[in-house]
């Protein structure tokens, strides 16, 4: 839908509304089928009249929906502005506010008496046509859809909004009938007066955001003059590879870069050697689409030459580009890629015992952390996304223990006990949670924090702890903050790396590389 023409979207529209027109035109005159498909609503009428329970639930469903435009308006409008949408704010406020407007000047045009056999409770008075409940409802809900569509990227989770704003529709809709409030085509009238405004709204006002770019100061040129651009894109990270290659090259051309070249990633290589190849063709922009463990392998590849990587996130953290304030929504991401300013951030160089040496950009966990990311049930995390973690989390809080050893800078070993001990070279974490408020990708240094709720219920002054972000340091949350961290445990614990877990082990060795690493940001 969002990827239909300005000229397919108003045909779309132009066809529902002459629709509208001509079912309103034979409900008025009673033109079959029409007036056979309105007497129906007599009949479904009595069996409400006739059963008492039926009655009551239509009425709870009548006086419940009284507010849902409101409400629901308002919560998408605040949360396009919050996201910084402000684009998709205005179409959703836009078209509900002038479809509720067009709709009352169609009613009071064709004046349309409503059905004699309305249940005389709540009697209605109102001319009918079309119905205006039915046209609030799809018109919310179709707009839902649309945001719906454009920034959630889980299909199932997709298909699960879509069903579940088809059986609104359909609820409010059959309310209106069984109560006789409405004629059946008033309701059908409602819905094709509803579905012509959404589209008219999308020909007119797009909701898809514009490059952040616009009205911005050009940036001295920091690429060569070929402008070469490669893709290293994990291709179980999106629904369609094709669709995703065409929107990519699209942009890539109108921002001025050449036709990208394209790395797929594969089990046995998640991500390095693809960006190996980008740099031997000669590439000044690499964009990487995946997840975190997939852009911590294309940037540690890329780390000291000087080459810009561009990051869509695509997974179900995306924590590096939660702290870069990349947008999740796809395009806006790609634009940024492609027309944002580079950042040079740190890499943090890892070690330890049965462990390669390798890097990490956000963060490095040992304990409850890691037990959290071996937990999480892939099914699962396919389906719900984040809340997967959530409920590994669940499982693994009174995860044992440790007896750790600390060295920041080359310092003394200092002996402490906690659950779990993260390393970060980022902040927050998902739902903007400031686990290392201090961390900065770009200050040099790297910050450790532990954690050791001894009981059950010591989580949760530890999370008031961690979310009014207060500096005090004890057993319960302890920070330290240095340019090199090593960590020793007395047995093997399970460690992870940006998300992914690693061989267990007992020891991380760690190094900030300052500014080794430049990324696309926005401007």
């Amino acid at each position: 839908m969002l990827d239909l023409s300005r000229r397919a979207l108003l045909l779309w529209a132009a066809s529902l509304f002459a629709l509208c027109v001509l079912i309103g035109i034979a409900g008025i005159n009673g033109w079959p089928p029409v007036s056979a498909i309105d007497e129906l609503g007599r009949d479904a009428t009595a069996v409400t009249a006739e059963n008492g329970w039926m009655l009551d639930f239509w009425h709870i469903v009548e006086v419940g929906t009284d507010w849902y435009l409101a409400v629901g308006v308002a919560l998408l409008v605040a949360a396009g502005l919050f996201r910084k949408y402000p684009r998709a704010a205005v179409y959703v406020f836009g078209v509900v506010v002038v479809t509720l407007v067009l709709r009352r000047a169609v009613v009071l045009l064709v004046d349309r008496d409503r059905p004699a056999w309305q249940l005389a409770s709540w009697f209605h008075e109102s001319p009918s046509y079309p119905s205006g409940h039915t046209t609030g409802i799809a018109v919310l809900a179709g707009v839902i859809a649309v945001v719906v569509t454009m920034f959630v990227r889980r299909r199932g989770i997709r298909r699960l909004a879509y069903t579940g704003l088809i059986l609104l529709v359909v609820l409010v809709a059959a309310d209106r009938v069984f109560l006789g409030r409405h004629y059946p085509s008033d309701v059908l009238g409602g819905l094709l007066f509803a579905a012509g405004a959404v589209f008219l709204g999308m020909a007119l006002y797009t909701p898809l955001p514009t490059s952040h770019a616009l009205g911005r100061r050009p940036l001295v040129d920091s690429v060569r003059g070929n402008r070469k651009i490669a893709v290293v894109l994990n291709p179980i990270k999106v629904e369609s590879v094709e669709h995703f290659k065409t929107m990519v090259n699209t942009m890539a051309k109108e921002s001025g870069w050449k036709t990208p070249t394209w790395h797929l990633t594969t089990v046995d290589d998640p991500g390095k050697g693809m960006a190996l190849a980008a740099q031997e063709e000669g590439a000044d922009l690499v964009l990487v689409c995946g997840g975190d463990g997939t852009v911590r392998e294309v940037c540690s590849a890329l780390a000291g030459t000087g080459i810009a990587v561009g990051i869509v996130p695509g997974g179900t953290g995306n924590l590096l580009a939660r702290n870069l304030s990349i947008p999740l929504y796809i395009r806006a991401a790609i634009d940024v890629a492609l027309t944002g300013q580079d950042q040079a951030i740190d890499l943090v160089e890892v070690s330890g015992d049965n462990l390669e040496d390798t890097n990490f950009l956000v963060m490095a966990g040992m304990g409850f952390d890691a037990a959290i990311m071996s937990g999480v049930n892939e099914d699962i995390k396919k389906r719900i996304g984040w809340m997967a973690y959530v409920l590994s989390a669940f499982k693994s809080l009174m995860f044992p223990a440790m007896r750790l050893e600390i060295s920041v800078d080359d310092g003394e070993f200092t002996r402490h006990r906690a659950r779990t001990v993260v390393v970060g070279n980022v902040g927050y974490l998902q739902a903007n949670m400031p686990l290392l408020p201090a961390a900065a990708l770009d200050d040099g240094l790297i910050d450790v924090v532990l954690l050791y709720p001894q009981r059950f219920w010591s989580w949760l002054p530890l999370a008031v702890r961690v979310l009014s972000k207060r500096p005090r340091t004890d057993n319960l949350v302890n920070r330290m903050t240095g340019a090199s961290v090593v960590i020793r445990t007395n047995h093997d614990q399970p460690r992870q790396l940006d998300g992914d877990t690693i061989s267990e082990g007992r020891e991380l060795r760690m190094q900030c590389l300052p500014g080794r690493l430049l990324v696309r940001v926005p401007r």
